[in-house]
């Protein structure tokens, strides 16, 4: 995989896209837990009853480096696809087809499982909790889809621009009482703004490192501001209960937090260049790549298989428990490797609908060579380029 790679691939690029995956994945593992209180499971959150812990958040939600991934590959793809004499409508077709073929695996599965568990006697909050908890990762493809579309209008976008629309929203939601749908503005606006730091990246205005020291400085300390004295939580994703959720829809802390991520990010491009010249790092970012979008919508439904295969046992800490003391902490993380597991369980059997594609035959040389001419399959990363590991030979 690594021989195969072409060199003028910017690997680092790829690293910070599994990074983000892989991010998302702990995070929701780390932070959501399913309840057995009678014959009902409920969502809860260590951070519902353990605030200290969220810095744990700040670590596990890196939504903000996809999005700004998502801009750069993006632009950059556009360019390339336009230099070429690609039309527009081709290239958004080979982009989104990545991300919405294995959409239709799992909603499949979950409409059928959903229907089956009320048939069942199941209780309507257990499978409206359940689906929710599966079907949540979706939104994310959607805003991510709108926003790949809109790649041509939105390559040369300044992104305070979009981080104004936020901060106005905000002002007239949480400073002047206005309308709480106001807050729906800011899935657009919140998730543009990395999104347009991407297309600047691909322009080479962040190039310099005095650019994302001050993305790193500024956002950190707007969002330490924000935290601590415009009444913002400190948590970076929704806690049940909460009146306020940073990430649902995005709040102004959490495109600052976000800023603050994409400086860090652009800060660790040659440390990661250097990192993937190992064969063996570069073979499991490589692997993630080519297997993001199966990663993502299948770890909900990982956990929530485990959690009930584990109700044969009866209640088990760190699974079923209320997550309200380190023990459960200390027994969840003990539960990871078991997450893992299901999820392999779960890319071995869909993972076909993300890598798509079929091996051609192989084709004889010449009458009288012994050559063998081979197409290797070429597979697509998931914003649609040309996959790391993937040429032809």
């Amino acid at each position: 995989m690594d021989v195969a790679t072409p060199v003028e691939r910017d690997r680092a690029v790829d690293a910070l896209r599994a990074f983000a995956i892989l991010g998302v994945v702990l995070g929701h593992w780390l932070v959501t837990a399913l309840v057995a209180d009678g014959g009902t499971l409920r969502t809860a959150s260590p951070l519902q009853h353990m605030p200290w812990l969220a810095p744990i958040s700040w670590v596990f939600q890196p939504l903000a480096v996809f999005f700004l991934v998502g801009g750069h590959v993006a632009t950059r793809g556009h360019a390339s696809a336009r230099s070429r004499g690609t039309a527009y409508r081709h290239w958004l077709a080979a982009r989104l087809s990545r991300l919405f073929r294995p959409v239709a695996a799992v909603a499949t599965l979950w409409t059928v499982a959903a229907v089956a568990l009320l048939l069942a006697g199941a209780e309507f909050e257990t499978v409206r909790a359940l689906v929710k908890l599966a079907l949540s990762p979706m939104w994310f493809l959607v805003v991510f889809a709108a926003l790949t579309a809109a790649t041509p209008l939105l390559a040369r976008l300044n992104p305070l621009w979009p981080l104004a629309v936020v901060l106005h929203v905000d002002l007239l939601r949480f400073g002047l009482g206005g309308p709480s749908w106001l807050g729906w503005v800011n899935v657009a606006a919140g998730w543009l703004m990395p999104y347009t730091l991407g297309a600047a990246w691909t322009r080479g205005e962040l190039d310099r490192r005095r650019a994302a020291w001050t993305l790193l400085v500024g956002g950190a300390a707007a969002t330490a501001a924000l935290v601590a004295w415009a009444g913002y939580p400190a948590s970076m994703v929704g806690v049940p209960g909460a009146a306020v959720s940073n990430l649902n829809p995005p709040t102004l802390a959490a495109v600052t937090f976000g800023l603050a991520q994409c400086g860090l990010a652009l800060l660790l491009r040659d440390r990661l260049r250097h990192a993937m010249r190992r064969p063996s790092a570069w073979a499991v970012v490589a692997f993630v790549n080519l297997s993001a979008m199966t990663i993502f919508l299948w770890h909900q439904t990982a956990l929530m298989a485990t959690t009930a295969t584990g109700l044969l046992a009866g209640h088990l800490p760190g699974l079923h428990t209320r997550p309200d003391d380190l023990t459960w902490v200390a027994a969840r993380l003990a539960w990871l490797p078991v997450f893992v597991l299901a999820l392999a369980v779960c890319w071995t059997a869909f993972r076909h609908h993300e890598q798509g594609g079929h091996r051609r035959a192989a084709r004889p040389g010449p009458r009288g060579s012994r050559s063998r001419s081979r197409v290797v399959r070429v597979q697509r990363a998931p914003g649609g380029e040309r996959s790391p590991g993937a040429r032809r030979v």
